[in-house]
Formats: structure tokens, C-alpha cells, sequence
């Protein structure tokens, strides 16, 4: 029987909550029986004999769950095999932080969606579940289910990935493309972009690529290239004007928020990209094209957040570690 623990349990948790109980026979069939021997949020926990469907219903319906116990007793406390970390980014690694630490130094396997831990310490993190023999798994940390990490460690493992260039950020990309299509200023499509719920009413961790940077460090570290988030040459897109995409359209170009890793290279900022280029996608899409050594160009597209898509690509790494080797 697989234990899991789930520590955040906001819209993401709970997503993968409901995945694991949609999914349940195709996983039972596939890794085995599990079961879900505790959650926490930021204030309250659940333990014991519960199910999934309680837990959700309780958080919905009264804002917390059963019991006071908060997140890092609930980690010291109950005997889990995976701990699913899904609280909120800061880039210092905040309590996500700690709560994936104490999990791994027990001898659990950790799946996260949380990129602050990550971009704060990631050589620490992979060092220490080295050490205890146990996986620590983050497809969910970028481009939601767009298989980005398995695709460096699996498919790509005996290639040298020379540069990575990518779409992170379907927020900048919603903006972006719509001023493309529309000759509409960005503060007029933003305004719209907040009101369709793609933008957050402080848009800023977006538009000022932020996210993509995080993003960015995570791919850069696992492909071998040591960064931090300070390394990175970062520009917004609040200064790109209807204007600007005008000059590119005349020149066969448009402008799209492009992260790039490379040895030379770690840089986010609003670039010209030809309007034939598969980075020229549109909407709320997020892309990355790798350049290899022997297998060329490998274009990867797909929808970058959204709770089943993240939950999806958690519940692919907890397959990951059960199955593949």
C-alpha cells in the first residue's frame, strides 16, 4: 500500500486529490493500491480515516480541514511513502521549502508543483535525496503538462542540450498575442486579461517575467548549467507597444516573452520571433524548442498551468517513481 501525504491544498492539491480519486482504478492497475493518509493546508490538517471526497467537501465548505495540527507536525508525525507538496511559490523556497526537506531527511519520495524550493535550492535538494536513496519529482514546477523535464532526463539523457528557448508564461503570451491580433494597448488587454481570470489582479510575478525566470533556473539546473534566480537577464513586456508589433509584422516577425538557457546565455525578455516559428504560438500556450547535439531540434507545445494539467503531470511522476527506472 502506497501512503501519501498532501501538504497545499489549495487549487492544485486539491486537483490532484480529485485526479487520484478519478483516476484510482488506472492507477491501482498500473503502481499499485495507495492511499491518502493525511492533508494539510496552512492551518489545519486531516489524518487518519477519511476520504478524498470529506476532505475536499470540509475545505470547500468550511475553509480548513478536521483538525489543528498544521503542516510541518503533520510531516513529523505520520508515516508516509510520497509527500505531494503543492503550497504556494516564493522564490526564498518559503515553507514548501522546509516541508520538502523534512520529507526526503525521513526517507520519502516528493512530488512538488512548488517552484520556489527549487529556484532557492536546488543542488541542496537533489543532494540530500541522493543521499537517502529516495526521488524527488517536479514535472509540475514547469509548463504544467507539457513533459519538459522528463524530456531532458529521459529522452534527451545522452544528448548535450546546447540551448533551450522557450514560452513559460501564458499570461505574457495571452497579452501578447491579443495585442498582435487586436493593435489594442497593453494596458487595455491586461484589464481584459484580468477579468477572463488569466492575469492575477497583481499581475506583476507575470508580466514582469518572474515566473518565466523561475521557470527558467529549473530547466537551466537540469540540464547541468548552475544557475540563480539573481543570474538571470530579466525584462518585462509593460513597455512593448501596438507599435512595436506594427514595425515586426512589416519585417515577417512578431514579439513573444522568450526564455533562453545556453552556457553563454540566461536571459527573459521580450523578443522578435518569425511569424513561421513554432514559437510564435498564440493564446494561453506554453513551448519550448531544445537544440541538441544528435537529436536536433525537439519542439515540445501545451497548456502550462490549470489545475488537471498540473495535477496531471504530478500524478505522471508518481507513476515515474513506482514504474520507470
Amino acid at each position: 500500500m502506497i501512503r501519501i501525504a498532501i501538504v497545499g491544498f489549495g487549487t492544485v492539491g486539491q486537483g490532484f486529490a480529485e485526479l487520484l480519486e478519478r483516476k484510482r482504478e488506472e492507477i491501482r492497475k498500473k503502481i499499485g493500491e495507495f492511499k491518502v493518509v493525511a492533508i494539510a493546508d496552512s492551518k489545519s490538517s486531516i489524518s487518519g480515516e477519511f476520504s478524498i471526497d470529506e476532505a475536499i467537501k470540509m475545505k470547500r465548505e468550511e475553509g480548513r480541514l478536521r483538525d489543528d495540527r498544521k503542516a510541518d507536525e503533520l510531516i513529523d508525525e505520520v508515516d508516509f511513502d510520497i509527500l505531494v507538496e503543492a503550497t504556494h511559490t516564493k522564490l526564498d523556497g518559503g515553507s514548501g521549502l522546509s516541508y520538502i526537506k523534512k520529507a526526503l531527511k525521513k526517507g520519502s519520495h516528493v512530488i512538488t508543483s512548488n517552484k520556489g524550493p527549487l529556484v532557492a535550492d536546488f543542488e541542496g535538494l537533489m543532494t540530500l535525496a541522493e543521499k537517502k536513496g529516495v526521488k524527488l519529482m517536479y514535472e509540475a514546477t514547469v509548463g504544467g503538462a507539457m513533459p519538459v523535464i522528463k524530456l531532458i532526463k529521459r529522452y534527451l539523457a545522452f544528448c548535450e542540450i546546447e540551448s533551450v528557448r522557450g514560452i513559460l508564461n501564458g499570461t505574457c503570451n495571452y497579452i501578447l498575442s491579443r495585442m498582435e491580433e487586436e493593435g489594442l494597448p497593453y494596458e487595455q488587454i491586461l484589464n481584459e486579461a484580468q477579468e477572463l481570470g488569466i492575469a492575477e489582479a497583481d499581475p506583476t510575478y507575470d508580466v514582469e517575467g518572474i515566473d518565466a525566470a523561475a521557470k527558467l533556473i529549473i530547466i537551466a539546473n537540469t540540464i547541468g548549467v548552475d544557475a540563480k534566480f539573481e543570474d538571470v537577464e530579466r525584462v518585462g513586456i509593460r513597455k512593448i507597444t501596438p507599435e512595436a508589433f506594427n514595425v515586426a509584422e512589416e519585417k515577417g516577425y512578431t514579439i513573444r516573452l522568450i526564455a533562453e538557457v545556453s552556457k553563454e546565455t540566461l536571459r527573459v525578455s521580450p523578443r522578435l520571433v518569425p511569424l513561421s516559428h513554432p514559437l510564435a504560438i498564440k493564446g494561453t500556450m506554453n513551448a519550448t524548442m531544445f537544440k541538441t547535439d544528435t537529436a536536433g531540434n525537439i519542439f515540445v507545445a501545451g497548456r502550462g498551468a490549470g489545475k488537471e494539467e498540473t495535477a496531471s503531470a504530478m500524478l505522471s511522476d508518481l507513476y515515474d517513481i513506482y514504474v520507470s527506472n
